[in-house]
């Protein structure tokens, strides 16, 4: 079987089959056929970051650890001034 070379290409990026059939007009038939004669395993195996997921800036699911909350640009600033002003103090 001879794959595309851009098929190719966006496997070994590690996008998924729907995204590379997407991308270039094809069928995601003809991705798995072509991820299959590269003996590559389904993006979801890869361990990577899926590339077209990045772009969005959607952050799934995000739940912070138990008592914890995001803190405030007024609370970041007095914190970073508290350790400045530590660290100073420290120094002298």
């Amino acid at each position: 079987m001879k794959i595309r070379s851009d098929i190719a290409e966006l496997i070994r990026e590690g996008h998924t089959n729907a995204s590379i059939a997407h991308r270039l007009g094809c069928h995601p038939s003809t991705v798995a056929r072509a991820r299959e004669a590269l003996r590559l395993p389904p993006a979801d195996q890869l361990g990577r970051l899926y590339l077209e997921a990045v772009p969005t800036g959607r952050v799934k699911d995000y739940r912070p650890p138990a008592g914890w909350m995001p803190l405030s640009p007024d609370q970041q600033r007095a914190n970073r001034e508290r350790l400045l002003a530590a660290l100073r103090d420290e120094a002298a």
